[in-house]
């Protein structure tokens, strides 16, 4: 739990940063992140070195003998100009050296730069840095967060993550165990797949491993909170640890963050590369896991229009005979996922009834070879005020047979759907993840079925009549209430009453003439 301490902290470090000339959100965070990660690898090493103490043994070090002063708390209290220096010039080429082949930033901490140039901003950074309770498992998570909740204020270069609570829904929905495979193929700041480690850690945790605190918030109310301990994971921790979490991008900062993420949350190997899962090179260079290899996908992949085909893997044109970039995806996702296995994918409503044959082509397959569970249409703000798209997501199970589709009109989620996108109280969000729980095909086809309400069923055999179309409003009966106009005889008087009126006024404009 963020306290208002502890959001307050964070907003100087981010005011410092703003004043020391590095404006660009990204690379604050960025940046921070490399800082953050100096301190976690003393605090480590710190930890093995006491652990070595009491038990005796050896351990891989992650610092030489004549690197101790580039430790954490030995370079904090030089003066800013030699802390600098030893940053800039020795802290960050030692992070690829420590980053070997094959671990966790080895693919992303071969380019990291420190852009950090004035020693005023390096001294307040790694000042308030060190106050920051990264020791603290219970909080470094929800610390990371807040400080990614910066990239959605700043809306940077098109820069915005899915809001947290609709990512929050799908992972109810999808329901995800310890046994799992899970990814995203466009990550981003790994936002789906800490929601989703975040779900397990309460679905697996004993009664007796939840613990309550007393925190004060930003108000400065005193509230209590529950931690999950999740206890009951702890003999899957190392599948969790090193095989339950895959991600994969294209943009080298979000990588390095989506990984910090994952780490502060604390998944200690998360599988984080830099790939264009789009890219015939996907298979070359993880043949293993480019197909057939998860039993769950959630994302929400860029819509950004059009790739060029020859970068695009052929598998992938096979399913799906196009260049745009939401079709692809989904055709993608498809493939990646084992049979059997399911995916939460949000996607532009183009893609839910665009007449062209690429479009047609994507929808066949969906309805004909996998089963097509739900269909939820998201109100166009919820991306706002970076984006006004209307999108909906789709809930597919790899293989399966569709015979009924669940649709559900999500007309709000909890926050006003303009620009400014403030708390209220009507949320659809707890309905639509308890309906989709409950939901009994059985109900699908009669008369219990009404289309009038925000869920209900849709056969098989109206969608192909539909050309697979799978809008929300294609489907969806609206009601219009008759209004009451009185009785026929006061209308009929009102009318000639009015044609009076209008016939006086022109013989009195005949007249003026």
């Amino acid at each position: 739990m963020i306290t208002g301490k502890l959001k307050s902290d964070i907003d100087k470090l981010w005011e410092e940063f703003w004043t020391g000339g590095i404006a660009n959100p990204l690379t604050v965070i960025e940046q921070i992140t490399f800082l953050m990660y100096a301190r976690l690898l003393d605090l480590h090493e710190q930890r093995d070195e006491k652990r070595q103490k009491l038990r005796g043994g050896e351990f891989k070090r992650r610092f030489s003998d004549d690197q101790q002063h580039i430790r954490w708390h030995r370079f904090m209290h030089q003066d800013k100009d030699s802390m600098l220096k030893v940053v800039r010039d020795e802290v960050f080429p030692h992070f690829k050296s420590t980053s070997g082949e094959g671990s966790l930033f080895a693919e992303f901490m071969k380019d990291a730069q420190c852009m950090i140039q004035k020693p005023t901003l390096m001294e307040s950074a790694v000042e308030m840095i060190n106050k920051l309770p990264l020791e603290d498992s219970d909080t470094k998570g929800d610390l990371y967060e807040y400080l990614l909740s910066k990239l959605t204020t700043a809306g940077i270069n098109g820069q915005f993550r899915t809001p947290r609570h609709i990512i929050r829904a799908m992972i109810e929905m999808l329901d995800p165990t310890h046994e799992d495979r899970i990814i995203d193929p466009s990550c981003g700041t790994a936002g789906f797949l800490t929601v989703a480690y975040e779900y397990l850690m309460e679905k697996y945790t004993s009664s007796e491993g939840i613990h309550t605190e007393t925190v004060v918030n930003e108000k400065g109310e005193e509230q209590k909170v529950k931690i999950f301990s999740g206890d009951l994971l702890v003999e899957h921790r190392d599948h969790v640890n090193t095989d339950m979490f895959h991600g994969f991008d294209f943009d080298t900062t979000m990588l390095r963050i989506a990984a910090m993420n994952l780490v502060m949350h604390g998944v200690t190997e998360p599988d984080i590369h830099y790939q264009d899962t789009l890219s015939g090179s996907f298979i070359e260079r993880f043949p293993t896991q480019s197909k057939d290899s998860y039993t769950i996908c959630a994302a929400n992949p860029p819509f950004k229009g059009s790739l060029d085909e020859e970068d695009v893997d052929p598998a992938i044109l096979r399913m799906v005979k196009t260049k745009k970039t939401e079709l692809l995806f989904v055709a993608q996702i498809l493939r990646l996922l084992k049979n059997g296995g399911k995916t939460a994918i949000i996607v532009p409503d183009g893609v839910l009834f665009g007449s062209s044959n690429a479009h047609q082509q994507l929808r066949k397959h969906i309805v004909e070879n996998n089963e097509l569970q739900g269909v939820v249409s998201l109100p166009s703000g919820v991306f706002k005020p970076y984006a006004g798209v209307s999108t909906a997501v789709l809930f597919i199970t790899k293989g399966s047979q569709t015979e009924h589709v669940w649709f559900y009109d999500l007309q709000a989620d909890g926050f006003s759907l303009d620009d400014k996108r403030t708390p209220i109280k009507d949320n659809d969000l707890p309905d639509l993840v308890a309906k989709f729980k409950a939901r009994d095909k059985a109900i699908a086809g009669t008369d219990a079925n009404d289309k009038t309400q925000k869920a209900f069923w849709v056969s098989k055999d109206e969608i192909v009549s539909n050309q697979y179309d799978l809008s929300i409003n294609r489907y969806k009966e609206v009601v219009y209430q008759q209004e009451e106009h009185g009785d026929p005889k006061d209308i009929l008087r009102n009318l000639v009453s009015l044609e009076n009126e209008i016939l006086a006024d022109l013989k009195d404009l005949e007249k003026m003439l």
